[in-house]
Order: structure tokens, then sequence, then C-alpha cells
């Protein structure tokens, strides 16, 4: 296909509406139209109203391209097609009557083949101190074809040109000429550069120089952020590269072939197991698919359990075989009906499902099988179930790797459809008709149960482990599977499928160690299935020990801003075990003690149902809860009462979101403040709505004795919050002694902090949430942002540049204003956490516990944090 000639940028355009007309225009008549804040090289020409003291415009002029005026593409619109672009070529008028126009010698130079551009042959060492600077400058003279060398430059280097700002003794040093980098302008316009008055080199431009840099429509910055997590969210995440060979050119499964296994049937009826499955053994080819009916006997008879270590080696190389040589996701829909055929059990035949749930059950040394089987727990027998085990995990392997390589692997080029993959034995397996809406299925709801039940003795013996693995891996697949084959027709569905079966595990798995948890969430092999799950693992652990997080949607500042305090707390949990509630006792006695036990409960409850405020489970139409009415009247009796129920949401939040502490800190109810920071846990004091935090409304309230409790509680990192226009809490203030009193009660906050014990009480606990939350950041960072360790691209790069560029130019709110879709603002919100990160903000609220703590997980989670820290410095850094 040939490529397109007419390839644009725009700059100096700042009128959303003028734009628009320009952009549609541009595809209306064929041409491409590339947006961002940086000089493109794919582009061919540069639309600009005059001329500029723009990266775009010199850039364009170095590397001979068109620069024109809007009304080139105006009235190319008008004549229906492209117009030459002489006429409209950008020019300047020097005098009365003399014309000058600035790119027209390097574009012919260039168009003609003399050069390939402006600064040909030129290798610069660019030493250039300031990094957002050094990045414009390289790309500049990069358009122009110059080679380009940091400092120092490499031993080979030629160097032709060094480019210094501002000139400094190193310089002396270089054997080289040294020019000012007002050269390169001088370059492009020889003894015009004084009459064009640039003030792009300027050693200390204002911010408005510097705003006029950014050039970002942020409606296509959406779009395109959009695109780019549902393209990101669509890639497979597990990989299985051994199913590539699954499959013989050469021999097409089309159907089984017919072949004679007369003699095997007569060896199974006279008894003879072994010499008819070395029979089979012989006879797998592609192809060739021997009758269900010896199959089924031959795993009859190992289900026995008085077979040879011999006889289940070579029945499971016989199963191998035939999934190698017959593998259902190439076939035809007969061969899927032939393993769901074998892959049932023989005597109560009853579905894949309920084979592979009782070859788990067995495994656990559970009586919950489909039938009785020998018992107890006979090696062979075990090794039997394991065994069938693996082949099931196997052959759910390779059905995922057909639907998310394609037709990569398909001979002929047949790709996987939607229907297939609704056919698959995943599917059949898992999900019912009426169930395939849904991932958190009976079946998968049974899987998680048997996963949890075999994490329990977790690590105490190798077989325990390995079968938690197997269940933790076949759960990854399923999982994944169905994501993929939903993905495309409901996100929505899909990312509701992973919450539900995540808060399904958490809830269930709550009487479970959380060392154990901790452990078991490492092996996840599903990023996405892994950050699911340890969000919804670490937020049941935070709130079984009395520390309550918000339930919005996952991203990195709620990671930072509230589950690092929220790990503090569980360093200071009492190391209590709570044993696990078993069913009760037979017998006289116990029924006795259970009467006496129903009495004190109901005496217990009735006490408790009197000390119960009225009206405590009513909302009202706000979303407000009685705590929240009670702190808005300063009814402090009525708080404290709540307060002292166990349970209590000191952080629940009415349909807007605000706080029980917002609307006490707003209606300036002091006595109720002051209970609610003296409650365990403390409630959320920077948690904000609309960018208004607990502190910002009692200021803008004028309740300066509430705004001095609330940094003598929080310290000065209360401070640094901003409200949507940008204002800190000092700014709410307008004499100088209100702002020397909250200065000196954040002192005070800081100091309480500071000398707070930092003694661990429970160093398991805080071991098992660094690791968790570890592990969350990561699996978020691979999942969601834009710099991942995992498959970089370059429009990543671009993306992720021309973001902070927004975000260093304009507010969080300016840039996403009027979005709405959440996913691209919260990506917006992770870049500007981790600018914010790079500042060295937000990193101080990490409790002195942890980062004190020796711990591995603990360590290797504030690496983490540095590691973030350090990423938000190379952000701005890039640019």
């Amino acid at each position: 296909m040939e490529s397109c000639t007419h390839v644009f940028q725009i700059s100096g355009i700042k009128n959303r509406e003028k734009k628009r007309v320009l952009v549609q225009g541009i595809q209306q008549l064929g041409g491409k139209y590339l947006g961002g804040s940086v000089y493109q090289y794919a582009s061919t020409h540069l639309i600009i109203p005059q001329v500029l003291s723009s990266e775009k415009f010199l850039a364009a002029c170095a590397a001979g391209k068109w620069v024109v005026t809007p009304e080139y593409v105006l009235d190319s619109i008008k004549n229906a097609s492209w117009l030459a672009e002489g006429p409209y070529e950008v020019a300047i008028s020097t005098g009365a009557t003399s014309t000058f126009y600035p790119v027209r010698q390097w574009r012919e130079k260039v168009a003609t083949g003399r050069l390939t551009g402006a600064f040909q042959g030129w290798r610069v060492l660019l030493m250039v101190q300031e990094p957002s600077r050094r990045a414009m400058f390289k790309r500049l003279l990069k358009a122009g074809r110059a080679k380009v060398y940091n400092f120092p430059p490499p031993p080979h280097a030629s160097v032709t040109h060094v480019m210094v700002k501002p000139i400094t003794d190193n310089v002396k040093t270089l054997n080289a000429p040294c020019y000012p980098v007002s050269y390169i302008v001088q370059h492009l316009f020889g003894s015009n550069y004084a009459e064009m008055n640039f003030n792009i080199l300027d050693d200390h431009p204002s911010e408005t120089k510097r705003d006029s840099f950014v050039d970002l429509d942020f409606s296509n910055l959406e779009s395109e952020l959009r695109d780019y997590v549902i393209k990101r969210e669509g890639q497979p995440r597990l990989c299985f590269l051994e199913f590539l060979g699954y499959h013989d050119l050469y021999c097409p499964q089309s159907q089984a072939v017919e072949t004679d296994f007369s003699n095997v049937g007569s060896m199974i009826e006279c008894g003879l197991f072994n010499e008819a499955l070395d029979s089979i053994r012989s006879a797998v080819f592609p192809g060739v698919l021997p009758p269900v009916p010896y199959l089924s006997s031959l795993l009859e008879f190992a289900q026995q359990g008085n077979v040879t270590s011999a006889f289940l080696r070579n029945l499971k190389q016989v199963m191998c075989s035939l999934l190698m040589t017959n593998p259902p996701w190439l076939a035809s829909s007969n061969v899927k009906k032939y393993f769901t055929q074998v892959l049932q059990c023989p005597r109560c035949k009853a579905g894949m499902w309920s084979f592979l749930e009782t070859a788990i059950s067995y495994c656990l040394s559970s009586e919950v099988t489909c039938h009785r089987l020998p018992g107890p727990a006979l090696p062979t027998l075990l090794r039997f179930h394991h065994d069938i085990l693996a082949f099931f995990l196997k052959l759910f392997q390779g059905e995922l790797h057909s639907i998310s390589a394609g037709d990569f692997v398909l001979p002929q080029k047949r790709a996987v459809t939607q229907a297939s993959a609704s056919g698959s034995l995943v599917t059949g397996t898992f999900w019912t008709v009426w169930e395939r809406s849904t991932l958190l299925s009976r079946a998968v709801k049974s899987l998680i149960q048997l996963l949890i039940q075999a994490t329990e003795d977790y690590g105490k013996k190798d077989e325990q482990l390995r079968l938690a693995d197997t269940l933790l891996d076949l759960l990854c697949v399923l999982v994944e599977f169905w994501c993929q084959q939903h993905f495309k027709l409901n996100q929505n569905l899909v990312e509701k499928g992973l919450n539900d079966l995540a808060e399904h595990f958490a809830v269930i798995s709550q009487d479970v160690s959380p060392v154990v948890l901790a452990e078991l969430i490492v092996r996840i092999s599903s990023s996405r299935l892994k950050m699911v799950m340890v969000d919804a693992i670490f937020r049941n652990l935070c709130c079984k020990n009395g520390f309550t997080i918000g339930d919005e949607p996952l991203s990195l500042k709620k990671m930072v801003q509230s589950y690092l305090p929220a790990l503090g707390s569980l360093a200071y949990s009492p190391s209590v075990a709570h044993p696990r509630t078993g069913p009760s006792s037979h017998g006289c006695s116990s029924q006795t003690a259970s009467r006496r036990g129903e009495r004190s409960l109901v005496n217990e409850t009735n006490q408790e149902k009197e000390n119960i405020p009225r009206g405590l489970n009513r909302v009202n139409a706000a979303g407000e809860t009685l705590l929240h009415r009670a702190c808005k009247r300063n009814q402090v009796e009525t708080v404290l009462q709540i307060l002292a129920l166990p349970g209590t949401d000191v952080n629940v939040k009415d349909h807007v979101g605000w706080t029980p502490l917002h609307e006490a800190c707003n209606h300036g109810s002091t006595a109720c403040v002051e209970a609610l920071l003296r409650h365990h846990p403390t409630p959320v004091l920077n948690n904000q709505v609309c960018g208004v935090s607990p502190l910002h409304d009692a200021l803008f309230n004028g309740h300066m004795d509430i705004a001095k409790m609330l940094l003598e509680h929080g310290g000065s990192i209360l401070l640094h919050q901003t409200d949507r226009e940008g204002r800190t809490a000092l700014d709410l203030v307008s004499t100088a002694s209100q702002k020397h009193e909250l200065l000196h009660s954040a002192q005070v906050g800081d100091s309480a902090l500071t000398n707070k014990v930092t003694e661990i009480s429970n160093l398991p606990l805080l071991e098992a949430g660094s690791s968790l939350l570890g592990h969350l950041i990561c699996a978020y960072q691979r999942e969601r942002s834009l710099r991942s360790p995992m498959q970089p691209t370059n429009e990543a790069h671009r993306l992720e540049y021309r973001l902070v560029r927004a975000l260093e130019a304009h507010s969080f709110q300016k840039v996403t204003l009027g979005w709405t879709d959440q996913r691209a603002v919260r990506l917006v919100e992770d870049a500007e956490t981790l600018l914010e990160l790079g500042r060295g903000r937000y990193l101080g609220q990490i409790p002195k516990a942890v980062k004190e703590c020796k711990g591995e997980n603990t360590m290797f989670l504030i690496e983490i944090l540095e590691s973030l820290k350090s990423q938000g410095k190379a952000l701005v850094a890039d640019l």
C-alpha cells in the first residue's frame, strides 16, 4: 500500500474549534494528523499561523519539511484536493517589499538530495544540564540529521560541535569547537536570525514561554489512552510455547481414522490390562483415536488402586500421546466430544468436572468423591489422580494457547472463532450454558474451595505443595480463558467477574494464615488475576485488623496514600491466634453446653441492643449514616456509642463521598472530631472529595481549632495537599498569625509522630502485608502502567511523554476535565502520582515501624517504593 504523502503536525493554534476543523479537513482529503507536543520525523507538513519560536518549527526547518499556513488546508478543502504548497509556505516580511522564506532553502536542498538535513555531518556533544531542554535540543539536532552524544562522548567519537548551556570549565578540556545553543538558529536562518527574535533558547524561560511548547488536544489524549488500555488489557497473559509443535501440517486433524482395536477388547475381557495398554500405546497416531470404552476400562482399572507404577507410567504416556497427536483445539467437534467422553469417571460418567473434582478430593484425603474409592490414600491411586490433574491442566493450557495465538499455530490459517472457543472443553467443564456470562460459576467456586483446603497445609508436604500449585495454575488458566473469551464483547463484564472472584476468594480464605496466603499469591502466574486477588486479600486483612480502606477503584495513589498507612496498622496489631471454628462434638454434654451458650448469647444480644442507638442502620436519601448525622449535629454521645460498637466503619462514605470526619470539620463539631481522632483505627485524614480534604473543609468554614487539631494528629504532610484550584491549607488563611499557628500545630504533629512507639508487635503480619503490597504494586504496573517493565513499546513511550508534558503544564483536573473513561483518568492519576513521588512526596507517609523493619519482605517493599520514586524522576528527565 502506498504511504501517505500528506502527514501533518500543527503548532501554535490554541483555538480548539479551529484545530478541529483543520484535523477534519486533513482526514477528509486523505491525509494523516499526528498529535503531540514534540516534533515527529514521520510528518511531511507542519501547519503554523506564523513563524514561531517552537521546537516543531525549528525541527521541520532543519529536516526540510513543508511549513505552511492553515489556509493551505482550508483552501484545499474548497478545492476538494490538495493544492500546491508553494503559495502557502510560511514567510516573514523583512521590509516594505522584501519577504523572507525561512524554511525554503533547507527544504529545496533536502528535496533535491543535496543534503539529508540542515545538520548533516554534525557530531554534537550536547552539554545542557536541564533534562527537558536537553531532550528538546537532542530532538532538534536529530531532525537535521546530526549525531548527538552525551557527556562524556564515546572514545571513538570524532566531535565536530560542542554545545554547552550554561558554559562551564569542563568545556576548556574538550578538543573541539564550542558553540552556544543559539548557534543552531543562527545556522538555520543566517543573517535573518536577529530579525526573527526567537526566545526558544533563553536561559531562564518564563512559565508563559514554557506553556507555549505544550500543544495537546486533551480529548485526543483521552481517546489514545483509552485505546492503549483496551489493547493492553486484551493481550494474553500466559504463553505456552510447547504447544507450537502440536500439529502436523501433513496430517490434518479432520476426523478420526478407523483402526482395528478388536484384539484390545479381547484382552480387556480376559483381564489382560497391561497387554491391552501396550497395544493401544503402539497404535496412537495422528487421526487415530482408540475406542472410548477401552480407555474407560483402563481408567477404571487404574482407579481401583491395584496397579503397578509401570502401568500408570504407560497410561500417562498414552494420554499425553493422544493429546499431542490429536489436540482437540485443532480438530473437529468429534475429537472434542471424544475427549469429553474419555475424561469422566468410568463408573459414574457424570462429566468432566465431576471426574476432576474427584481427583482433587482424593488427593486431599477427602471422602467427597463421585463414588467411594479405596483408601486411605493408596500411593498408586494418589499418583493416578495427580496424573489426571496434570493431564487436565495440560489440556486446558493448550486450549488457552489456541485462543491466545489465534491463527499463528493453526494449520491452513484457520482462526479460532468465538463459537469454537465457547464450545471448548474448558468452557464445558467449568460453566453450564446458563453460567457462561459469569466467571464465578458453581464449578469455579468449588475449585477455589478445594484450593483453600489444599493451602491449609501448604508447604508441610511436598504433595500438598505440588497439589496447591497445580490447582493455582488451573485457576489461572481458566480465568484467562474466560477473560479472553469475553473481553472483546463486554469489558465491564470481565472486570466485574474478576472482582467477584477475588472478593469470594478473600472471604472464604479468612481463616487461612496471612503468611500462607502471601506465599500462595507469589505463585500466581497471571498478572491480571494476581492484581485483583492481592487487592482483595490485602483489604480484607486490613479490615480484620481494624483498618478500613475505601472502596474507590484501585490506583497507584490509593496504594500510596491508603495502603501504606494501613500497613503500619498491621505492624501494631496484637499477635493473637484465632482458632478455626469446626463442627461441634456430639453428645448430651455438648448439647447442654450449646443450650447454655444460646441463653447467654440471647442475654448478651439483648444487652447489646440496649446500647445500640436508634436508627443506626438507617441511611437517608443522601447516603448519610447515623454517624454522619451525629457529626453534623455535634451529638458526641451518639458518636461515642457508635464508635464503641464492633465493626464500625469510621470512614464510611455517603453517596457523594463525604466521611463523618468531613461532616464534623465542615459543621464545626469539635467534640466529634476529637472523638473520631481518638478512635482506633483513626479516620483517614487525607481523604479528598473533589479536592476537599477534612483540613480544607475546616478552614473553608473558619474552624481554626479543628484545623490545628487535625495537624497535631496528622503532621505537616497534610499541609502539602492541594484542592482543585491548587491551594494548600496555608493558602486558605489570610493572616500571618494564623499561618504561624497552623505551622506550629503541624510541627507538634510531626514531633508526636516521630516519638511514637515503633516497636513491632506482629512481625509475621507485617511481613505478610508487605509481601502482598509489594506484589500488588508490581502486578499493577505490569497491568495498568504506561511505564511497565513488561513489553515496552514506542506507543507507550510516546503517550507517556505527552501525558507528562500535559501534567507539567496543567493540573490533573484541567487535563481530565470532561473525560468520561475512568481507565484513562486513572492513567493520568498514576502519572501524577509518579511525578509527586519523584518530587519526594507521599513516601513520608510510610510508618516509622515499616521503615525501620529489617524483615525481608518489608525491605523489599521499601526498595519497590524507592524504585517508583526513581521512575518519577525519570519521567521528567526523559522530556
